[in-house]
């Protein structure tokens, strides 16, 4: 319970899904003590909530009706549904604002639980700072339906998701094919797309449907069986994590080489889909399995029979093994990298361990790198010879990448850095600043790129001297010119391919 500030005592009541048996023994007490009782109703529309708590209001409680002024119509509003509904949570909140300044002790009935997806939060947001505040949990929707159902919904370490039915339907594939278990909630006009979403993501097998999970009228049935015309907003979908695809024993021991499929290491570009090569998306749409990093994982659109694989950043030999093992296994197999495979890639992690599976063919196909197109939107600062380098010192030792960096410098090639920091290394990009310095001049040519291709894409052409090393993350790729290196009036930066009459020390 929060401190209080002034005035009354304010009480978030989680209700359960909709039988009154549901409702916990503090949840029942505090409704009977409250001076004000106020739940939320759709419009023109009983309120659920004030339904189940039924005579647990004690009579002359006051209450209040906060109606909403809209709910999937259209409104008037100039701010549109956004726009109506703040505004109608800041005038519910100042109605019950007064009652506890005037020291009243009021009680918001919630559906489920007050902070689960309930419009109880909204009034937490705005009264929890002023007032004694406490929220009482309830039985969520989700653990009615699972109960009602009698399907376990999640085992040992399964991952459980629970999504909201207005994702967009390729993203709500995506999410679904990710995990093991899953709830999907804020179905009625959802329907349709979210039974596209389960069969692409591979689980509309399993998946059952419940309606008003522990009311009188409950229903259940698969999400195959369902008419779409008659899904009400107070229904789910339920996913058990024993419907996931996994990797069985099958898997893991080679098979005959004549059962082998093939792996192909591709690069997604650094963002956006028409950075996707044609080739890399033809791939995509054949393969059985697509295994990576997560975010990189995450960038393939879900589709029926695609299952994914996505792990952390740190297990690049696990990953390409298991790529390997499945191919062994007859399977068709994609590993992703973003921007090109080859460059601090996949690729090369997955040739490492390649002769563990002879007989699983690995190809790899070329992706958009991130160097190109930080260049390009800057210019053509790689016109002329460079070299990649990576401040990532998890497979290397920083005394090398120095040694590495300072050579690049003396032979006066163009310098791209890849990783440049990280959340765990935040020094090493001033100690590149330090080092550069001590070899080229402090007016050298410098572009930082920040998500290059993405919404919050930012570039800016600074040089050695000015470069802010705290301001640079592991989003950014730093490329530092050659003395060929120059700026166009309009602040397009080159480097000449022609070294002819330089003459003397080119630094």
């Amino acid at each position: 319970m929060t401190a209080a500030r002034t005035g009354g005592r304010f009480t978030c009541v989680g209700l359960g899904p909709g039988d009154p048996e549901l409702v916990t023994l503090k949840a029942a007490r505090l409704i009977g003590e409250a001076d004000v009782v106020a739940y939320h109703a759709g419009v023109r529309k009983e309120s659920h909530a004030r339904r189940i708590a039924g005579d647990l209001v004690r009579p002359g409680t006051t209450e209040e009706l906060l109606r909403y002024p809209v709910t999937t119509g259209s409104t008037a509003h100039p701010g549109g549904y956004a726009g109506a509904m703040a505004q109608f949570y800041e005038e519910s909140a100042a109605r019950l604002r007064a009652h506890l300044e005037a020291g009243r002790h009021v009680v918001l009935l919630a559906e489920g639980d007050p902070l689960f997806y309930g419009s109880a939060m909204y009034m937490h947001d705005r009264l929890a700072a002023e007032f004694a505040t406490e929220v009482v949990p309830g039985v969520p929707a989700f653990a009615a339906a699972t109960a009602t159902t009698g399907l376990p919904l999640a085992r040992q370490t399964d991952v459980l998701t629970v999504l909201p039915g207005t994702l967009p339907e390729a993203e709500l594939a995506r999410r679904l094919a990710d995990t093991q278990a899953a709830v999907v909630m804020k179905l009625g006009r959802t329907f349709p797309a979210v039974r596209r979403a389960l069969e692409a993501a591979g689980r509309l097998e399993g998946a059952v449907y419940v309606e008003r999970a522990s009311m009188g009228e409950e229903r259940r049935m698969p999400v195959a069986e369902v008419d779409a015309e008659q899904v009400p907003y107070f229904s789910l979908v339920v996913v058990p994590g024993d419907t996931a695809p996994r990797v069985g024993p099958a898997l893991r021991e080679a098979v005959a080489p004549e059962r082998a499929g093939e792996v192909v290491v591709v690069g997604l570009g650094p963002g956006p889909d028409c950075w996707l090569t044609p080739e890399v998306a033809d791939e995509l749409a054949q393969v059985d399995h697509v295994v990576g990093y997560a975010p990189y994982v995450a960038r393939v659109p879900q589709r029926a029979g695609l299952t994914r694989h996505a792990s952390g950043n740190t297990v690049e030999a696990d990953r390409a093994r298991l790529a390997l093992r499945l191919a062994a296994a007859g399977e068709r197999v994609a590993v992703v990298s973003g921007g090109d495979a080859g460059v601090f890639g996949m690729a090369s992690a997955v040739l490492e361990v390649a002769d563990e599976q002879p007989a699983v063919s690995v190809r790899v196909l070329p992706g958009v790198s991130a160097v190109q197109a930080v260049a390009a939107r800057a210019g053509a600062p790689v016109g002329g010879d460079f070299a990649v380098v990576s401040l990532s010192d998890r497979l290397k030792p920083w005394p090398l990448i120095e040694q590495r960096v300072r050579a690049v410098a003396e032979a006066d090639l163009v310098l791209a850095v890849y990783n440049p920091a990280s959340r765990s290394r935040r020094e090493q990009v001033a100690q590149l600043q330090k080092t550069l310095l001590e070899v080229l001049p402090a007016d050298r040519v410098v572009v930082v790129g920040r998500d290059v291709g993405r919404a919050e894409e930012s570039l800016a052409v600074t040089t050695l001297a000015g470069l802010d090393a705290e301001s640079i993350d592991m989003k950014c790729l730093l490329i530092v010119g050659s003395s060929r290196t120059a700026v166009t009036r309009s602040g397009r930066v080159w480097t000449s391919r022609d070294w002819r009459g330089t003459g003397g020390d080119p630094r």
